[in-house]
């Protein structure tokens, strides 16, 4: 892992990249494959959001985290990657927010679990058969569904075309701007390192970045 203020100083020039389209943008700090020390650098710079993607790993970090680091702020942990449903029961003291929640089984689970949550919807916005996400067309009975059995949904959540072509970037980030907009909510998780600005452009509030922070991940296995 990179030196704290290698990562402080790539968290700067991040902020730079995002203040320069909008100041109103939260920076999440996607630590996937990193120790606990990636969640104190990331405090230390002045974040307070991390993204995890991985339920046992999140489920570790966090213990390790509270044991190693007891003077530092707990970060605000968004859970951001393809969540099972048998695993929900074990992250529900541990998420502050879920960003990827796309189907009505997720749904009941968390509202077990995890009564009044915080949720983000995932759209599927560019069609890709292996990309999470529930379809652009279901999201206003999912949103439903959610308040109906108490959560709270914030917002929805994309992540743009696996082949990053700008054009179809744009118009997936639009796209979901739109039906943000349609039903109300007001957070629109978009954007990654090599796309954000693309992402404030079309009116995200939330960006989830690794790379640009933490430079190439370790192997995994």
């Amino acid at each position: 892992m990179l030196p704290d203020d290698e990562i402080a100083h790539r968290w700067n020039e991040v902020r730079r990249r995002l203040d320069a389209s909008s100041g109103d943008v939260v920076l999440v700090a996607v630590t996937k494959t990193f120790p606990s020390d990636a969640w104190a650098a990331v405090v230390r710079a002045g974040g307070g959001d991390v993204g995890e993607n991985y339920a046992q790993e999140l489920m570790t970090k966090s213990r390790d985290y509270a044991e190693r680091f007891p003077d530092l702020p707990r970060p605000r942990v968004h859970f951001i990657g393809r969540l099972q449903s048998n695993k929900v029961r074990g992250l529900a003291n541990v998420v502050d927010l879920w960003q990827t929640v796309d189907r009505t089984s997720l749904i009941v689970e968390i509202a077990r679990w995890a009564p009044g949550a915080h949720v983000l919807l995932q759209v599927n916005a560019t069609g890709e058969p292996d990309k999470g996400g529930c379809p652009p067309e279901q999201v206003g009975a999912l949103v439903a569904e959610a308040r109906g059995m108490g959560l709270v949904v914030d917002g929805l959540m994309v992540v743009g075309p696996t082949d990053g072509d700008p054009d179809r970037t744009r118009q997936a980030f639009a796209d979901v701007g739109r039906l943000a907009d349609h039903e109300g909510l007001a957070v629109r998780s978009m954007g990654m390192s090599a796309d954000l600005e693309i992402a404030v452009d079309e009116g995200s509030t939330m960006v989830r970045v690794g790379s640009a922070l933490f430079g190439d991940r370790p192997p995994v296995g």
